[in-house]
């Protein structure tokens, strides 16, 4: 198969996240999450940041993220993709972790150190 040169912008991409849950158990809760594409350049230097610990996990997904889909209210109604509503996404504990991490293993093809 030849290489496709993608220069659409942007991908979707799984995210798990495992939310704390009564008697120490996990309920893992999963969406996509609409990453924009970035340059080779862009990576390294994000790798940089995060290993001299100049790069929150929020900054980075608030820097890759532009969409969303299977976000999902109490009610069940669709959570609209809005700067305001990631704010209140990445709010939530392990959130942030687990967005950033499908990120930089999606750019990186291998799992992220914490």
């Amino acid at each position: 198969m030849a290489f496709k040169l993608d220069e659409s912008g942007s991908y979707q991409w799984p995210v798990t996240v495992e939310i704390p849950s009564d008697g120490g158990e996990y309920i893992k809760q999963s969406f996509e999450v609409k990453f924009k594409r970035i340059t080779q350049t862009r990576i390294r230097e994000i790798g940089n940041e995060i290993e001299a610990n100049k790069l929150t996990d929020v900054d980075l997904v608030k820097e890759v993220t532009i969409g969303w889909d299977g976000i999902e209210d109490e009610k069940g109604d669709e959570v609209v993709f809005s700067s305001g509503k990631l704010k209140t996404l990445l709010d939530r504990p392990r959130v942030a972790t687990a967005i950033g991490t499908a990120f930089l293993e999606s750019v990186m093809g291998a799992k992220r150190k914490n």
